[in-house]
C-alpha cells in the first residue's frame, strides 16, 4: 500500500489543446482527463519523467 509520501498528487493547470500529441498522450498517461483535475499517483522515476515533459501543463501539489 503506498503511503502520503511516495505518492503525488498532480493538477492540470493548462489545456493540451495546441500542443503535440505526444504532450497530450503524456497527460493521458498520467490518468488526466480535463482541467484543474487533481490525480495521485506513484512517486516513481518513469512519473518523474513524464512530469518533466510538461510542466507547463501540469503542477504539483502538497499531499495534504
Amino acid at each position: 500500500m503506498a503511503t502520503k509520501k511516495d505518492t503525488l498528487r498532480i493538477r492540470q493547470v493548462k489545456s493540451g489543446i495546441g500542443y503535440n500529441e505526444a504532450q497530450r498522450a503524456t497527460l493521458r498517461g498520467l490518468g488526466i482527463r480535463r482541467m484543474n483535475q487533481v490525480v495521485e499517483v506513484q512517486d516513481t522515476p518513469a512519473i518523474r519523467g513524464m512530469i518533466n515533459k510538461i510542466p507547463h501543463l501540469v503542477r504539483i501539489e502538497s499531499g495534504e
